[in-house]
């Protein structure tokens, strides 16, 4: 259905318009008003055949991916607004979107006079809302694949008592307005990994599911999977049907007998048909069913005496809704994603291996700024489609892991920040610059954070930078007890921040995939994630952000491992996988303890041991320059080009007198 630029109410749009091109002019978003009433009177229309009369369209898929496909971009094709995050309702004279903070300005900007702009998130205003907007004895309906467990009894919940019906409805009715302009699902090939860039065949991998299944009290019969990372990772299976994501359009069905994987078998070639072992039908062959088809797939294995075992936190309601209770047996996370949270000795190699490359990618990068910026001739956008272009230069390399957020000066402030090609500003000398970022490989998944200043930073600028610096570094050479919540520890990364009255707003750090997830679920440092274990990578990344006028944060990825203590116990650290060093003209080393000077110089000793001999083998002998440069020994009070001996005698002394 064809829509245009202007809104319902032409005068008042563009005297809005009028008004935000001025505003334009000083930086802010471009303007981009959708007319949606053409799509509105279409979907009411829908409701109307289904005796609605409210309808919710919320921001996800059938899958809770972080990212979503072009296709499944419902709430953003009907409302026009294209932020990550929010929920849209419409009635059959309304129509409002819920969003946070981050997303208010650009609604405005975006949203038509069609839609109410309601600056809350959660189901309980929107539960308000529908209460005052529909009468009694209302219906409001829903796509079930498209509504989380948690999220359906959030509003089932609110709407008892109200005498208001939710109502699942299968056939998405956006989908239905949508129609012949809907982009069609993706039809890449499904290929399989090779062998060299996994951690286990996935015949070990269906073993030892099966395994948990035969030792779990509550004896289930089969595992449901979800979440398209459980199956990718399982059968060791890649696509690109998810933007950042190497997944495809799946659900598994896994029983001690039988493996029922569900896609679209045209993408499969025959050679992955081969490997999958899909011509035969014994325990250790896949069979391949329609995608379309695992509702009712699952709805009639249930009629059988059956429990099938469901990680909560992926599975849709459109699943569970066919699945009689009583022969549920539900946990958070399902065995494959407590499984695969736990990375074993070749999957963690894997990973090492793709950070340092991943290293020589930003290290080039952050060569050519310093060369580059005084110019004045690099801006945001510019700058991230370099850092993209050199990952994507790495040998194994897919792509980038997610938007680069490449931020300059007043940027930075905003956590999440990303530049367009309308968008952005020049990086320069006088300002700060952050850059988070992350590739995609084959044998890993990388995301790290610098922030730099060329140029003369200001005290405060330094003072805040060197305190987030200490925050990373004291959480990552924590030693603590295995088996502690990340929840319990996280304050070790704000304590110098805190110390100061400063703060940030963001998590702490979050786990990450083998060619998967750069944000892996569920490893992490808030209060949902798992307990820390052996063999877990996760991301330590405290930050600090003045607003409007610059922003720092820096991450490194970790991998958990034993600690080694003076005693005899179960204890664990961080041993970081990042390799590139910390800007040192933002470090102010008088706030740094001769501790964490000791740890910061062993720790460019071994980027250098990782990366300064990928660099020489590549012949990048300016970046290696950079690198030595960059990696020199810190000292208190000594120059920055004392020798490694030295600073390691003064650093040991100063630690023997400081602990007495």
């Amino acid at each position: 259905m064809a829509r245009a630029h202007w809104g319902c109410c032409p005068w008042l749009v563009l005297l809005c318009g009028m008004y935000k091109i001025t505003q334009d002019v000083h930086g802010y978003l471009p303007v981009t008003v959708v007319n949606t009433t053409m799509s509105l009177t279409a979907l009411r229309q829908q409701m109307q055949t289904q005796n609605l009369s409210a309808y919710i369209i919320p921001d996800t898929d059938a899958h809770m991916n972080e990212y979503i496909g072009q296709h499944d971009e419902r709430r953003a094709w009907i409302t026009g607004f294209t932020g990550s995050a929010g929920t849209a309702v419409v009635t059959m004279k309304k129509a409002a979107v819920w969003t946070d903070s981050r997303y208010w300005t650009q609604a405005e900007r975006q949203m038509d006079c069609n839609w109410e702009l309601h600056k809350e998130v959660g189901t309980t205003p929107i539960v308000t809302w529908l209460l005052t907007e529909i009468p009694a004895g209302g219906h409001v309906g829903f796509d079930p694949f498209l509504l989380s467990i948690d999220t359906w009894e959030s509003y089932d919940l609110a709407l008892q008592g109200s005498n208001r019906q939710l109502v699942s409805i299968t056939t998405n009715l956006v989908d239905l307005v949508w129609g012949s302009e809907r982009p069609p699902v993706p039809n890449q090939p499904i290929y399989a990994l090779q062998e060299a860039f996994t951690g286990s065949t996935w015949q070990e991998k269906v073993s030892g599911v099966r395994s948990q299944m035969q030792k779990h009290q509550k004896a289930p019969t089969a595992v449901l999977l979800s979440a398209l990372e459980e199956t990718a990772w399982l059968f060791n299976l890649r696509a690109s049907d998810i933007p950042y994501n190497p997944f495809f359009y799946s659900y598994t069905l896994l029983t001690d007998s039988s493996i029922r994987l569900f896609a679209n078998k045209s993408r499969f070639s025959s050679e992955t048909l081969s490997y999958l072992n899909s011509s035969c039908t014994g325990p250790m062959c896949v069979q391949i069913e329609d995608y379309s088809q695992v509702r009712d797939s699952i709805q009639a294995y249930a009629l059988g005496d059956v429990r099938i075992w469901i990680g909560t936190s992926y599975t849709m309601y459109g699943i569970y809704e066919v699945i009689p209770k009583e022969k549920l047996v539900t946990d958070t996370y399902s065995p494959v994603m407590m499984t695969k949270a736990v990375k074993n000795s070749k999957e963690q190699a894997l990973l090492k291996a793709s950070h340092v490359r991943d290293a020589v990618a930003v290290i080039r990068y952050l060569v050519w700024l310093e060369k580059n910026v005084p110019k004045g001739t690099v801006d945001e956008f510019s700058g991230a489609e370099l850092m993209d272009k050199f990952r994507g230069e790495e040998q194994f390399s897919s792509g980038p892991s997610f938007e680069t957020i490449s931020a300059s000066g007043l940027n930075a402030a905003l956590a999440h920040y990303s530049p367009t090609k309308e968008l952005n500003r020049k990086l320069s000398s006088d300002e700060m610059y952050l850059l988070d970022s992350g590739g995609q490989y084959w044998d890993g998944t990388t995301d790290i954070t610098r922030t730099v200043h060329w140029g003369t930073p200001s005290a405060f600028q330094k003072e805040a930078y060197t305190r987030v610096l200490i925050g990373n570094i004291d959480l990552s050479r924590l030693i603590f007890p295995a088996a502690t919540s990340g929840r319990m520890v996280e304050a070790f990364a704000r304590r110098a921040l805190w110390d100061a009255g400063l703060n940030y707003g963001h998590g702490t750090g979050h786990g990450i995939g083998n060619f998967l997830c750069v944000h892996e679920w569920p490893v992490g440092f808030q209060s949902n994630n798992i307990a820390m274990a052996k063999g877990m990578f996760t991301s330590i990344e405290p930050g600090y952000y003045k607003d409007g006028e610059f922003g720092i944060r820096l991450e490194d990825v970790a991998l958990v491992v034993e600690a080694k203590t003076k005693y005899p116990g179960s204890y664990l650290t961080f041993e970081v996988v990042s390799f590139v060093p910390y800007d040192r003209n933002l470090i102010d080393v008088s706030l740094l303890s001769p501790e964490h000077l000791q740890y910061l110089n062993r720790y460019y000793q071994t980027i250098r041991e990782k990366v300064g001999p990928e660099l020489q083998r590549r012949q990048l002998l300016e970046e290696f320059e950079w690198l030595q440069q960059h990696t020199e020994p810190l000292a208190a009070r000594a120059p920055d080009t004392a020798s490694w001996t030295s600073v390691l005698v003064v650093s040991t002394l100063a630690i023997l007198g400081w602990s007495v």
